[in-house]
């Protein structure tokens, strides 16, 4: 269990606290994982951590104030959805694109977050998205391009293979991107899909109609009146190419954001999604249409005011600017 305190360090800045319960699931090691892989990253579209607390049984990690709700709670909520228009919900999709970019090639390692999710997106007060809970992320060798691993994250966004055999990849992240782009463009969630179809998951009805010619069917129905067809269209299919049963067969981050900026006329056709337990044959591409691309508690909130007593990270002097890759630059 956790909980969060809003508050305001001396400096005036407002910071949202995790707190975390003795009896929590997350552990000393997810814990220090988390406040260290944090410390490490930079990005506009990754949140930013503060400092840290690890005394005694006191687990406090000390974040930047972020305005809105973490996106599951406006997408499934139908009371909520129609906060989120489309251009909101594109800017959202292209965000989380750029900032697991960021993770797996821009910053100092490639780190795989493992739990990308609904939930684990922030949304600022300008409804910038930013990646949060690093608790299961995993730094990854400079010379592997995969590794075997225990099984950590969340139903309904894990790779098959990784679910399956421990197979973890930069391509885990990517399935589970594709996973969060379908909900953003059905406002259903993959893991309690239930709708009175000839489908397992929200997964298979949005492949099985986008192969009969109908993919735009799955979109939700509040956004009939601010959805561009030509977009929506274009990442279902960047959707449903993220979560091909073949984890090779799936796009890395860099052309996804390749894809999302330049908004090319033709897409590969994408290969059934990948389900736990399902079998794929490793396929060849032709030329031209490799998938590669660059390298490799909301309880109990209070307002309480913070002093400067905890672990800085060394992000609590006054940020730089960004540059167009939401990164900060390097400091010589």
């Amino acid at each position: 269990m956790e909980s969060w305190l809003l508050g305001k360090l001396e400096d005036g800045r407002e910071i949202a606290v995790k707190k975390l319960s003795q009896s929590s699931n997350q552990g000393k090691k997810e814990f220090m994982n988390e406040a260290k892989l944090l410390a490490r990253v930079q990005h506009r579209n990754v949140v930013n951590l503060l400092g840290y607390c690890a005394h005694g049984v006191e687990k406090l990690l000390v974040y930047e104030y972020v305005a809105h709700e973490s996106l599951d709670k406006l997408l499934f909520k139908s009371n909520r959805q129609e906060e989120l228009d489309w251009k909101r919900r594109y800017d959202i999709i292209c965000g989380i694109a750029r900032g697991l970019l960021y993770l797996h090639e821009d910053s100092h390692n490639c780190i795989i977050h493992r739990d990308i999710k609904a939930s684990n997106i922030l949304l600022d007060d300008k409804w910038v998205p930013k990646i949060a809970d690093f608790g299961m992320a995993h730094l990854f060798p400079e010379d592997e391009t995969h590794v075997n691993t225990r099984v950590a994250g969340t139903n309904g966004y894990m790779a098959p293979e990784y679910v399956m055999h421990g197979h973890l990849s930069v391509k885990a992240d990517v399935f589970s991107f594709g996973v969060v782009v379908l909900e953003l463009i059905s406002g259903q969630r993959n893991s309690s899909f239930n709708l009175n179809v000839d489908a397992q998951s929200l997964l298979d009805w949005a492949y099985k109609l986008y192969k009969k010619g109908r993919s735009l069917e799955i979109m939700d129905p509040t956004l009939a009146s601010s959805a561009v067809t030509e977009q929506v269209a274009m990442c279902i299919q960047i959707g449903l190419l993220c979560i091909q049963g073949d984890p090779q067969l799936r796009p890395t981050m860099h052309r996804v954001v390749v894809i999302l900026s330049k908004k090319p006329s033709n897409l590969e056709e994408p290969t059934r999604p990948g389900v736990p337990g399902s079998r794929y044959r490793r396929s060849r591409r032709p030329p031209g249409l490799s998938s590669t691309g660059g390298s490799s508690g909301e309880s109990n909130s209070r307002s309480r005011t913070f002093g400067s007593s905890f672990t800085a990270t060394g992000t609590t002097s006054a940020a730089p600017e960004l540059d167009d890759r939401g990164k900060r630059p390097a400091e010589i």
